[in-house]
């Protein structure tokens, strides 16, 4: 695999739409620990709009359609995670727009695009104890893969998925400085981050199911 089209592009964010709705509860309750407790569930509302809205999502393009995507979590997803997850995907969509297919280079311009719009929306730093200490790490590791081959995409985007993976208990024993959690102070030390394990947990489900989709496609 040297490229994503269209078809894996659908692929992943189905993957993502999955994670989402299948841990609704369990990224709520460790929201509940140290936030509110709504982040499972507008994280699972929110991907839940972009699967009823599935067919009718524009691809004239993979950046249209990341753009559209992050247009209906934005607009029906409330608090924190609508505008910050929307953000992602629309700032992801603004580097891809145009593109039928995009390799490594795409991928690592897209998630920096992704990420400083993360950081604008939301305050966020590296550091913070937010998703973006699970992003960040995961396109480096994208970056230093493709320094030494831009060949096979998606052992690139494995190793991203676990240097991102590695965060959730990379992460645990850090204060939290934003969101909901930043409250508790020093409590917040000891706990997952719920965007950072959400992050992580997609990354991880994404590669297996690339894998299969490749492994399927060879079989003779």
């Amino acid at each position: 695999m040297i490229q994503l089209t269209q078809k894996e592009i659908d692929l992943i964010v189905e993957t993502m739409i999955t994670i989402a709705l299948e841990n609704e509860k369990y990224f709520a309750d460790l929201d509940a620990k140290c936030g509110d407790g709504d982040f499972g569930i507008s994280l699972a509302n929110g991907f839940r709009k972009v699967k009823e809205q599935w067919d009718s999502i524009d691809r004239s393009d993979i950046g249209v359609f990341l753009m559209k995507t992050g247009m209906i979590i934005t607009s029906h997803v409330g608090g924190c995670s609508g505008p910050i997850w929307g953000t992602a995907f629309l700032k992801a969509g603004m580097f891809a727009k145009g593109k039928k297919a995009i390799g490594v280079e795409d991928l690592i311009a897209m998630s920096r695009s992704a990420i400083e719009g993360m950081m604008a929306r939301g305050g966020a730093s590296l550091g913070d104890k937010t998703l973006i200490d699970a992003l960040a790490p995961a396109t480096d590791a994208l970056e230093s893969y493709s320094k030494i081959s831009n060949k096979n995409l998606l052992t690139a985007l494995r190793e991203a998925a676990k240097a991102g993976h590695a965060q959730i208990e990379s992460t645990r024993d850090w204060e939290a400085k934003r969101g909901r959690q930043s409250f508790t102070g020093e409590r917040s030390i000891g706990t997952l981050d719920p965007g950072v394990v959400a992050v992580g947990t997609m990354m991880m489900a994404v590669v297996e199911t690339l894998g299969k989709a490749t492994s399927k496609a060879a079989a003779p």
